[in-house]
């Protein structure tokens, strides 16, 4: 089981405790403007199972985000297989977060995402990660530069998973950034 700490956060394996925190997460119109649906209780409960009976390869975990200071779960982290083939490689490794919209603008997003990004490279010994998200979310984008990943324009592509009904969330951008690079800036 995967726990990082960083100066202000844990990040921890979900526990059934978490529960609440998945709804408001999956419900919330605010932290879900670039997805295309909302969960009520009981399906959101229903993924909460799933996600919480679920094998992940080791190291990568659907991880809680912790206030240290106070022990307060904010939002969910994490290290994935995305399973979209042809549109990335089936061994690409995804880094993603969601959080809690009180607790946007403290600066969480990048000290989990930085500490994710340090995990796979130095202990997992991956060689790239990617993440992903829709085109006009800046916020998210804004999180994946200040964390040190690059854009790749040329590997954007239309989510196969998103409805016509929702053509404005289609568009998907890529960001990228290699044990390599990784490496240098942390030399």
């Amino acid at each position: 089981m995967t726990v990082i700490e960083t100066p202000r956060l844990i990040l921890r394996p979900c526990r059934e405790s978490d529960r609440d925190l998945f709804y408001e997460l999956s419900s919330d119109p605010v932290v879900l403007q670039f997805f295309p649906f909302r969960r009520d209780r009981a399906t959101a409960n229903k993924v909460f199972d799933l996600i919480r009976a679920a094998v992940p390869e080791p190291g990568l975990d659907f991880l809680v985000l912790e206030l240290k200071e106070s022990g307060e779960p904010i939002g969910f982290c994490g290290l994935s297989k995305p399973a979209l083939e042809p549109l990335l490689s089936k061994d690409a490794v995804e880094i993603g977060w969601r959080l809690s919209a009180r607790h946007w603008r403290q600066g969480y997003a990048s000290e989990a995402g930085i500490a994710l990004l340090r995990h796979a490279f130095e202990t997992l010994r991956l060689d790239e990660i990617v993440s992903l998200t829709v085109h006009d979310n800046h916020r998210a984008a804004a999180v994946m530069r200040r964390i040190g990943m690059r854009p790749d324009p040329a590997s954007d592509f239309d989510h196969p998973d998103i409805p016509a009904t929702h053509p404005q969330l289609k568009r998907h951008i890529v960001y990228r950034l290699t044990a390599a690079e990784w490496r240098q800036s942390h030399a």
